[in-house]
């Protein structure tokens, strides 16, 4: 049971949740309550198969095709700016969104790498390696399981916290986000540049 919980916290903190609320609802506002909902369950699939992948076979993945954590950054943080700078601009409030346009959004950026970032998956490849046997391994699958159907709720209830918002609100708060984003992924970016130049 301390597994479970520890895991969970963990995982659920490490996801910024809230964070991800806040860009989930940035990112469709011109979307209907029934295409977010469909976003929302869309972007919890996505993240508990990418969670498990990387929590089973994440090491193998990264050796396989030669890809350091570094340079995942990197390439994460390059999409993340994308989007942070339709935010700022604003191209994303005015633009019409569809059901295929919105449904784009769950894998990138949401998913990855707003949900699961480079901390994430440097988390869940640590993680994998420590479990010691199936019964750990077991326990900590749905302690993060757990944390992603929690944050999926969250996404899934997100017309509740427009509401409380309202449209002037999201509009701040859409700037700030991206913003945020903007310094997040120029962090995620020098991060990956530093540790593979070994500064």
């Amino acid at each position: 049971m301390d597994l479970f919980i520890s895991t969970f916290l963990k995982m659920f903190f490490i996801m910024a949740p809230f964070f991800a609320l806040t860009v989930f609802l940035t990112v469709t506002q011109e979307a209907s309550a029934k295409q977010k909902k469909a976003l929302a369950i869309k972007v919890t699939i996505s993240v508990i198969i990418t969670s498990m992948i990387l929590l089973f076979f994440g090491k193998h993945i990264f050796t396989i095709f030669g890809i350091t954590l570094d340079a995942f950054r990197i390439g994460a943080g390059a999409l993340l700016f994308l989007t942070a700078i339709e935010l700022v601009k604003g191209s994303k409030d005015s633009a019409k969104v569809g059901d295929k346009d919105v449904l784009q959004l769950a894998v990138v950026p949401l998913s990855i790498p707003v949900i699961v970032g480079p901390g994430t998956i440097g988390i869940l490849l640590v993680m994998g390696a420590t479990f010691e046997d199936t019964s750990s391994m077991l326990t900590g699958s749905l302690a993060l399981i757990s944390a992603v159907l929690v944050i999926g709720f969250m996404l899934y209830s997100s017309s509740i916290f427009e509401r409380m918002m309202g449209k002037q609100g999201l509009l701040v708060i859409s700037k700030i986000t991206g913003l945020i984003l903007a310094a997040l992924s120029a962090q995620i970016v020098f991060t990956g540049i530093k540790n593979f130049l070994e500064l």
